[in-house]
C-alpha cells in the first residue's frame, strides 16, 4: 500500500494550486508561457506561434502503453494528446495533431478535468500530458477542477522542452513528473528542423530549473 500523495494536493489545501491558476490565466492575456514570449493576447482574437487561444485544443485521450514501463505499468498512462504545438517539427510523429488547424476539439477548463477524472477512473496511473507548453494556464485551471473533485494521481509534464521560465515556476509542485525532449544542441539545426531560433538556450535553462 503506498503513501504517495501528488504535490499538487499540498498546494490546493493551501490555496496556493488556485493563485497559481489565476496567475497563470492572467499571463494570457500578454503570453509569456512558452519559449516564445510571444507576448500575445490569447483572450482576444489575436494568436501567436501556437496558434491556441484561451481554450486548449485536444486532440484525443485515454490509457497509453507505449510509455516507458514505470508510466504504463500494466493499467496504462493516462496520455492527454493536445492538438497544436509551439514547435514546427518537420520530423514529428504526431503531425497531423501537431500543426494541422482542423484536427481537435477546444475545451473549458472544466471539460478538461473531466477528461482527467476519466482517465482516473478507468484506473490509468498517472495522467500525462502530451505537448502541454502553449496551454500551461489551460492545465493549472483543470487541473484545479480535477483536484477539488477527488484527482490523486502524479502528473507527468511530457514536454518538447521549449519551455519558459515564468511556466515552469507556476508549475513547480504540482508536476511530480518532467519528461523533456533536448531535441537540438546546435540553434542553426533547431531553425532548420523545427522553426526555432533559441531552442539550446531556452531548452537547456528549463532542463536546468
Amino acid at each position: 500500500m503506498t503513501s504517495f500523495e501528488p504535490a499538487y494536493l499540498r498546494l490546493l489545501r493551501s490555496g496556493e494550486l488556485e493563485r497559481r491558476a489565476g496567475e497563470a490565466s492572467a499571463h494570457l492575456s500578454s503570453c509569456d508561457l512558452c519559449g516564445w514570449e510571444c507576448k500575445v493576447d490569447r483572450r482576444g482574437d489575436k494568436l501567436g506561434p501556437c496558434r491556441t487561444g484561451e481554450k486548449a485544443r485536444l486532440s484525443s485521450f485515454g490509457p497509453h502503453h507505449g510509455e516507458e514501463n514505470p508510466l504504463r505499468g500494466w493499467r496504462g498512462s493516462g496520455t492527454i494528446f493536445f492538438a497544436r504545438c509551439n514547435l514546427r517539427c518537420q520530423y514529428c510523429q504526431n503531425y497531423d495533431i501537431s500543426q494541422i488547424d482542423v484536427v481537435g476539439e477546444d475545451v473549458s477548463p472544466g471539460e478538461l478535468a473531466a477528461v482527467i477524472l476519466e482517465l482516473q477512473e478507468r484506473g490509468c496511473h498517472n495522467i500525462n500530458l502530451v505537448s502541454p507548453s502553449h496551454v500551461v494556464a489551460q492545465i493549472l485551471a483543470a487541473v484545479l477542477i480535477a483536484a477539488q473533485a477527488g484527482l490523486r494521481l502524479p502528473l507527468v509534464y511530457n514536454t518538447g522542452g521549449y519551455d519558459s521560465l515564468t511556466a515552469l515556476h507556476l508549475l513547480e509542485d504540482v508536476i511530480d513528473i518532467y519528461m523533456p525532449d533536448m531535441k537540438y544542441a546546435s540553434a542553426q539545426v533547431g531553425l532548420q528542423y523545427s522553426k526555432i531560433r533559441d531552442y539550446p538556450q531556452i531548452n537547456q535553462a528549463a532542463v536546468k530549473e
